[in-house]
């Protein structure tokens, strides 16, 4: 094992491998598959450190949640390309939601089956989802529990992330109108921050009675037969 002035671990093959409960077999060919990152080399000398163990538990963490080394190696692949935490947030952190951070295993844990490598991506794409270093970052508590919630009520999680992508169009289009209400009357950004809940109270309102119309036209309507 090498120590560096900056007490970063890093272990040989054969010790990463042990540290991970698995051979020197398995450690070689997950490398083949790319399922970790290269090594760093010095002369002949592999090199390993922590960001590869924490990779090597992911793989056996999802392997015993069911998931196959081709599933695993698409999800490594999303990772690795997923856009940093700090893209998602802009110049600044939500000032209402809580990020909250995730090892591949919790985020399988949430959504179990439904934690595919083609819902990750999606995820990343909307924005749900972002990197910070090794962890998995969400950018709403809030949005992954009601999400999470929505999967256990037997919605297909691909249908809840193209539903968010449509509620994002919306509501990008209500704060654009709310906004607008407020700086063409003299408003500076303080006023529109101070009026945000004014704006959130008006959109619940709506879309309150707008299920309530809905619920109603449904019961009008009696029930559906095939």
């Amino acid at each position: 094992m090498a120590e560096k002035a900056d007490q970063k671990r890093e272990y040989r093959m054969e010790e990463l491998a042990e540290r991970a409960g698995i051979t020197v077999r398995t450690l070689r060919f997950y490398r083949e598959r790319k399922l970790i990152p290269p090594p760093r080399r010095e002369g002949r000398i592999a090199w390993y450190d922590e960001t590869h163990l924490a990779r090597l538990r992911t793989i056996s963490a999802l392997l015993e949640r069911g998931h196959t080394l081709n599933g695993i190696a698409e999800l490594a692949e999303a990772f690795d390309h997923g856009r940093n935490v700090g893209e998602l947030l802009g110049l600044g952190a939500p000032t209402e939601e809580t990020p909250v951070r995730l090892t591949p295993e919790a985020l399988a844990d949430y959504f179990g089956d439904q934690a595919t490598p083609e819902n990750f991506a999606a995820s990343l794409e909307l924005g749900y989802l972002g990197t910070d270093g090794s962890e998995i970052v969400h950018i709403s508590r809030r949005l992954l529990d009601v999400t999470a919630a929505l999967v256990r009520e037997g919605i297909p999680l691909a249908d809840v992330l193209d539903a968010g992508r449509r509620v994002r169009a919306h509501t990008e289009s209500l704060a654009e109108l709310f906004a607008d209400l407020v700086l063409s009357q003299g408003g500076t950004a303080e006023d529109l921050q101070r009026l945000r809940p004014l704006a959130k109270s008006v959109v619940e309102a709506e879309l309150s009675m707008a299920m309530d119309r809905r619920l109603q036209g449904g019961r009008d309507q009696g029930p559906q037969r095939p």
